[in-house]
């Protein structure tokens, strides 16, 4: 079958490891199950794989992508979970200390067919295409994890979203819409507030602006460029949300002001199996349709990376 892979880690050069040709296809186990790949969409994991992060070299080469959605062999459509937990474990996967994601132990989902746990493979409902949910599972979810599990905050609450053209603020942007917050956002690019704004913000502003009023809570994946900024805006008892740090994992912590207006700073990764069934019921009973900012045949998977590598906003998905 047609796969985009991993031949090797290559920590400088990650693009240099991609590979579009041939694999085995996959055989499923019990308790297991196939899918046919219908869409697959693109994540920064992926090019740390192409580094090396996260996985044994002895496990390449390896098929590249977390997520997807696809049509299974007896038919059914559905969405997968990339969380796979270890034997036995119970409850929230993402405390589990043997957790792991698609691509570091199993072979990933840039390819015709895929294998997973019959757990991970959730149905999808007809309101969704294979498209729009296959940015569901690392992604937006990420995103309702800090909104709904994390901050504890509660509709009518003032929001601030950092980074706005990342995929996980693209994500933060919409579903705080819904579920009734009011969303602020910053981007550094005019380009980039247009498009919180078109996302649904309510008001956006420029990267480290002073803002009318502190906020309820900040969500922040950017770090050390904005951390400071985030500080400063969130209200005495509010909470800062953190998911990941894509400008530098050592900002100042401004431990003065955290002891002093008591604000609660909390971190967040990823989301749990119950979580994304949440997710999914409240896209299908709200109309919510997740961004999918282009599209790419699998055989041009090579470039697709290479976008992601650059920079380029917004999701990207490859449909086979």
């Amino acid at each position: 079958m047609l796969a985009v892979y991993a031949d090797a880690p290559h920590p400088d050069d990650p693009l240099a490891g991609v590979v579009v040709g041939e694999r085995p296809e996959p055989q499923a186990p019990d308790g297991w199950t196939r899918v046919a790949v219908r869409a697959a969409s693109l994540n920064r994991h992926d090019l740390w794989t192409l580094r090396g992060v996260g996985i044994k070299p002895d496990r390449f080469p390896m098929i590249l992508g977390c997520d997807g959605a696809g049509v299974t062999d007896d038919g059914r459509d559905v969405v997968i979970y990339p969380i796979i937990g270890s034997p036995g474990w119970s409850g929230d996967e993402t405390v589990d200390p043997q957790r792991h994601m698609l691509t570091e132990q199993e072979q990933g989902t840039f390819a015709e067919s895929v294998v997973v746990p019959a757990r991970n493979a959730l149905p999808l409902p007809p309101s969704m295409t294979h498209e729009t949910a296959s940015v569901l599972g690392t992604t937006y979810l990420t995103a309702y994890r800090m909104l709904v599990t994390r901050s504890g905050l509660p509709a009518g609450s003032t929001i601030l979203v950092q980074g706005a053209t990342g995929g996980v603020s693209t994500a933060l942007i919409q579903l705080g819409r819904v579920l009734g917050l009011r969303v602020w956002a910053t981007s550094r690019t005019e380009a980039g507030r247009a498009r919180a704004a078109d996302l649904g913000a309510h008001a956006v502003f420029e990267t480290g602006a002073r803002l009318p009023d502190r906020v309820d809570g900040v969500f922040e994946s950017v770090g050390k460029q904005t951390w400071a900024h985030s500080m400063r805006a969130v209200r005495p008892g509010g909470v800062v949300v953190c998911c990941g740090a894509t400008s530098g994992f050592d900002p100042s912590a401004d431990l003065q002001r955290l002891f002093f207006l008591q604000i609660s700073v909390i971190g967040s990764t990823m989301g749990t199996l119950d979580e994304m069934r949440r997710l999914i019921a409240l896209c299908d009973a709200t109309g919510l349709v997740p961004v999918v900012d282009r599209t790419y045949p699998l055989a041009e998977g090579a470039q697709a990376l290479r976008d992601l590598e650059e920079g380029g906003p917004g999701k990207l998905v490859l449909v086979p």
